[in-house]
């Protein structure tokens, strides 16, 4: 079972509700069965970090099949909006390494951020894992709690290829091409995310 932050679904959670406006997220949760304290930031950050990551899955999961095709974007949104609710909820032991990665993160050598991303991420340690392909960069999830007991045909990981494409961004201040090149909920063993640093 994978596991997620209670405090970055709190989070997570904000910025959907943000997104979505106030009576948006409980309705997506109804249609989906769900409860409707996952609409409830508090609640939410009471959770286990197992139930947490199974919450983040759901949350997601009831997105996709709320707005189907649309959902896509609203979860890109939402993952670029995230990026600054995931420093905000960073434990002040980790606060010097994000100014030290913002520091050393340049245009042709981005990687100390996306080290910092997976850091901010992972429950465990090598949960999520970053590197370095020639010129390009790759970050490979996997524990991946978003694909958590999800099946599709096509990848799912928007919210994590959006936060991915903030981070950097945050970083260098240039926008990279982020593309999940293979994902849980199709059946491989990680989620993969291929970073084209046009370096």
């Amino acid at each position: 079972m994978p596991e997620f932050s209670p405090r970055l679904l709190r989070g997570f959670v904000q910025t959907v509700s943000a997104e979505l406006g106030t009576d948006g997220l409980p309705a997506v949760l109804d249609k989906a069965g769900l409860s409707p304290h996952l609409a409830d930031p508090a609640a939410v950050a009471r959770l286990d970090a197992s139930a947490a990551a199974q919450a983040y899955a759901d949350i997601q999961r009831a997105l996709r099949l709320y707005f189907g095709r649309g959902a896509r974007g609203i979860l890109l949104r939402v993952g670029t909006q995230f990026w600054e609710r995931v420093l905000d909820e960073t434990p002040l032991s980790l606060k010097p390494q994000i100014t030290m990665a913002r520091t050393l993160a340049t245009a042709s050598h981005p990687k100390p951020a996306l080290d910092l991303l997976a850091k901010l991420l992972s429950s465990k340690t090598d949960d999520i894992t970053t590197h370095t392909l020639d010129l390009d960069l790759l970050l490979v999830d996997h524990a991946s709690p978003a694909t958590h007991e999800q099946h599709d045909d096509e990848p799912i990981c928007w919210v994590t290829l959006s936060l991915t494409r903030a981070c950097l961004h945050w970083a260098i201040g240039r926008v990279l091409d982020v593309v999940e090149r293979a994902c849980r909920a199709t059946g491989a063993q990680a989620c993969e995310f291929h970073i084209k640093t046009g370096a």
